[in-house]
């Protein structure tokens, strides 16, 4: 067992991968505790990873399921030219093409200032920067608060720990009090949010124009509706080949925008059954159709993904979630009746957002997709 709120950590031997539940989730528990997440353990000087974030030999990374002979070719599409007409279309037809086959791309020249994004990423890095005292303030389980920040959400449902920490601030439909906020990231995360609400809004329009739909279809339907905004930080990890930073999932979101780390990798994506790597490209975002729009539209199948522990660190990465998450609401999302026909059937029944995130939240970010839940 390890004692959290000291550096003596008892060595866990790397071959024992299964604990009793009772001393598992003590060990979770105490975890929990000390309200200051895997950077907590860091600060305490651990040099071995605690046996909550240990997997089995099976699910650890030898590099045996990554494809290392070539980069997978997720496309990087330039959106300067989104207005003309003529380019319009060939920017159009590249993100169905993306969407349809890989289910991630690439945009650039998407009008957000790089300033903007250099500094939401610098407030994610410099809130877990502080002394644990200060984070703690902040600890909290409570999903529905506008600013979070705790380690795995599915810290007690899943089967192994992540070696990660999270902020999570609900940004819309309701514009949260900036008070709510710590002070480095008051500003920015309102700055970084309306950019990320621009840029959402023009790749819903042009998601419905690559399914032959009105520009304004999966806007005016409330896909742009919500936004949450996710910091996550990894933190360096004495044993990575040991645990990962993010276990092997879909997003349960309609779309995901993701600022990467500029200089440290980890990002994975599951294609044809293999994992390749997702280098940053400079001053791109990453997009990802998440389970809730797969739901309700004919794209690619499952986006699953993962991240790598790492030596190096801390990995800092800012996502946008479009979803209105956990917040009340009566909408009800489904099959897209204008795409549904005799060739194309619907596959799953339509569902509210909130159903939908406490379906995720009740499985954890696991292999399973939360899209099992509606199979029709």
């Amino acid at each position: 067992m390890v004692d959290f709120n000291t550096n003596n950590t008892t060595s866990i031997s790397a071959e024992t991968t299964t604990m009793k539940y009772d001393d598992r989730r003590a060990e979770l528990q105490a975890f929990d505790d000390t309200k200051t997440g895997v950077k907590g353990l860091i600060d305490a000087g651990i040099t071995k990873v605690p046996q909550m974030f240990i997997r089995p030999l099976e699910q650890r990374i030898d590099n045996s399921d990554t494809n290392d002979d070539k980069r997978l070719d997720i496309p990087v599409i330039d959106l300067a030219d989104v207005i003309d007409d003529v380019k319009r279309k060939v920017i159009i037809d590249r993100v169905r093409q993306a969407s349809e086959t890989i289910g991630f791309f690439q945009v650039v020249n998407h009008g957000i200032p790089s300033e903007v994004m250099d500094e939401i990423v610098e407030g994610v890095r410099k809130f877990h920067a502080q002394e644990g005292e200060e984070r703690k303030k902040y600890y909290t389980r409570e999903k529905t608060r506008r600013f979070v920040y705790y380690s795995n959400f599915d810290l007690f449902q899943a089967p192994f720990t992540n070696w990660r920490d999270t902020l999570i601030c609900m940004m819309a439909p309701n514009p949260p009090n900036p008070q709510d906020f710590p002070e480095m990231l008051r500003e920015i995360q309102i700055e970084y949010s309306k950019h990320v609400m621009k840029l959402g809004s023009l790749l819903f329009e042009l998601l419905s124009e690559a399914l032959g739909l009105k520009p304004s279809y999966l806007n005016e339907i409330g896909c742009c509706e919500g936004l949450t905004i996710i910091g996550n930080y990894y933190p360096p990890c004495p044993e990575p080949e040991l645990t990962l930073g993010i276990a092997r999932h879909c997003d349960n979101d309609f779309l995901t925008v993701l600022r990467q780390d500029d200089y440290i990798s980890g990002l994975q994506v599951l294609h044809q059954n293999h994992w390749f790597d997702v280098p940053p490209v400079p001053g791109a975002l990453l997009i990802n159709i998440g389970d809730l729009l797969q739901a309700s539209l004919y794209f690619h199948g499952l986006t699953e993904h993962r991240v790598l522990a790492n030596k190096e660190g801390p990995r800092v990465t800012v996502a946008g979630f479009f979803s209105t998450h956990l917040q009340p609401s009566t909408r009800v999302f489904g099959p897209i009746k204008e795409l549904v026909t005799d060739q194309n059937p619907p596959l799953y029944r339509a569902t509210t957002v909130k159903d939908f995130v406490m379906a995720f939240h009740a499985k954890g970010a696991t292999a399973v997709s939360s899209l099992a839940y509606l199979r029709l």
